[in-house]
C-alpha cells in the first residue's frame, strides 16, 4: 500500500460538458413568502449558475488543492484520496482532519496551512502539526463507479489504517465536524492507545444518552433537537431511505447540485440569512464543482442510510475514553450542554464557547478552529509530560 502522488486534472471537455449543461438550466417557479422559506431561493441560484457558467474558475481551483502534496492509495478495494502536508516546526506531531457531507477536502485549505505552519501566522512553531486528510471513502476522489460502500465501522477501520499502515504513524490527533466527527471519534473508540486527543465541532450524542433529572439547558437542547428532526431533516431522510434516486437527479443537474448544497450552506453557516457575507461564490463552487466532476454525489448519501439503518455508530462500541475538546460554535446545528456530552465522553479537557461560526467552521473560522485544537494538544501534552515528571 504504497501512496502514489496525485495531481487533479479535470478534462477541458467536462468543464466545457458543465457549462453547457448550466447554459441549459430549467428553472422552476419562486414559492410564495420569502426567500429561501421553502429551500433554495430562485433570484440566488440564478446569480449562482450564471457566476458558475461564465466567472468561476475552475482551474484556479484545481491549482489549490493541487498546492498541497495530494496522494492516491488503495486500502482493502477501496480508493482513497488524501492530503499529507508536513508540519514545519521541531516536532510536529500527526493531525488527522476529517470532513463530513456536504463538506470535502477543500473546506480545509484555509485551515491546513495554520495548523502545519503556525509561525507564519504568529503562531509558536513547536505548534506545527503534519495533517492528513483523506476525502472520506465514497466522497470526491475516493470514489470510483460501482466501489462497495462503507458504513462507520468499515470506514474507522480503513481510515485507521491509512494513518498506521500506510503512513507508519504509531499515535496522532483526531479533528472532526459533520459525519467526521462520528468517523474520528469512532477510530478513536475503536483505536484508543493510538490517539492522542480528539478534537470535534460537532458532537455525536446518542438518543438515549439523557440524564434522569434533566436542567432547564438539557431540555432547551432536546427541543432544539426535536425541532431540527421536524423541519431541517428532509435532506437526511431521503439520503438515508432512497438515496438512489436522488442520485439520478443531482449527478444530471448540475444546477440541482448546487441548490441542493447551497441551501445548507446558508441555513447551517453564521450568516443572519447572507450566505455571502461568510462564504465567497468561489469557496462554495469549489466543493460543489468538486462533487460534480467526481460524480459521487451519489456515493455520498451512503453515510445517512448507513446511519438510519443501524445502530448509533459510536454507542455500539462504548464510551469515548480518549482526551477530548469540543469547539461550540454558536450557529452549529445542535449545542449539546457539557453534562449530557460527559455522558459519552468520558476525559473532556477543553470545552470552549467560541464567538462566531457555524457547522463549516473550518471554512468560516479556520483561524479560530485552528487555535483550538492547537491548545487541546497543548494541553494534553502538558498533562501528559507533568505526570511523567
Amino acid at each position: 500500500m504504497t501512496p502514489i502522488p496525485y495531481s487533479l486534472t479535470i478534462p477541458e471537455a467536462k468543464i466545457t460538458d458543465l457549462k453547457a449543461r448550466l447554459a441549459l438550466t430549467r428553472f422552476p417557479d419562486q414559492a410564495p413568502d420569502a426567500p429561501w422559506a421553502y429551500g433554495a431561493d430562485l433570484g440566488f441560484m440564478k446569480e449562482l449558475v450564471e457566476y458558475w457558467q461564465n466567472r468561476f474558475d475552475w482551474r484556479a481551483a484545481e491549482a489549490r488543492l493541487n498546492a498541497f502534496p495530494n496522494y492516491m492509495v488503495e486500502i482493502d478495494g477501496t480508493p482513497i484520496h488524501f492530503l499529507h502536508v508536513p508540519g514545519k516546526g521541531p516536532n510536529p506531531k500527526p493531525l488527522f482532519l476529517s470532513h463530513g457531507w456536504p463538506g470535502s477536502v477543500f473546506e480545509f485549505l484555509d485551515l491546513i496551512p495554520r495548523l502545519t505552519d503556525p509561525a507564519a501566522f504568529g503562531g509558536d512553531p513547536a505548534d506545527a502539526v503534519t495533517v492528513v486528510a483523506p476525502s472520506l471513502p465514497g466522497f470526491g476522489l475516493s470514489f470510483r463507479p460501482g466501489m462497495k460502500r462503507l458504513g462507520f465501522a468499515e470506514m474507522s477501520a480503513t481510515l485507521r489504517k491509512l494513518m498506521t499502515d500506510v503512513l507508519g504513524y504509531e499515535r496522532y490527533g483526531l479533528q472532526g465536524g459533520d459525519w467526521g466527527a462520528f468517523i474520528t471519534t469512532r477510530m478513536a473508540v475503536d483505536d484508543p492507545d493510538r490517539v492522542i486527543a480528539l478534537h470535534l465541532n460537532m458532537l455525536t450524542i446518542p438518543a438515549f444518552k439523557r440524564s434522569e433529572t434533566p436542567t432547564e439547558e438539557e431540555r432547551a437542547f432536546y427541543e432544539g433537537i426535536a425541532h431540527f428532526q421536524a423541519e431541517e431533516t428532509g435532506y437526511f431522510k431521503i439520503q438515508a431511505t432512497k438515496p438512489q434516486t436522488l442520485a439520478f437527479a443531482l449527478t444530471d443537474s448540475p444546477a440541482g447540485l448546487a441548490a441542493w448544497i447551497v441551501e445548507k450552506f446558508r441555513t447551517w453557516t453564521d450568516c443572519d440569512g447572507d450566505v455571502l457575507s461568510v462564504l465567497s461564490m468561489d469557496q462554495m463552487l469549489e466543493g460543489i464543482s468538486f462533487y460534480w466532476f467526481t460524480e459521487a454525489i451519489g456515493s455520498s448519501f451512503w453515510l445517512y442510510y448507513a446511519r438510519q439503518h443501524g445502530r448509533h455508530p459510536i454507542s455500539e462500541v462504548g464510551d469515548v475514553t480518549v482526551p477530548m475538546g469540543f469547539a461550540a460554535f454558536p450557529k452549529e446545528i445542535s449545542h449539546p450542554p457539557r453534562a449530557v456530552a460527559e455522558l459519552l465522553f468520558k476525559d473532556i479537557r477543553r470545552w470552549s464557547r467560541m464567538e462566531r461560526g457555524g457547522h463549516f467552521a473550518a471554512m468560516e473560522q479556520p483561524a479560530a478552529l485552528a487555535a483550538e485544537v492547537t491548545a487541546l494538544l497543548r494541553d494534553v501534552d502538558a498533562a501528559r509530560a507533568c505526570s511523567h515528571g
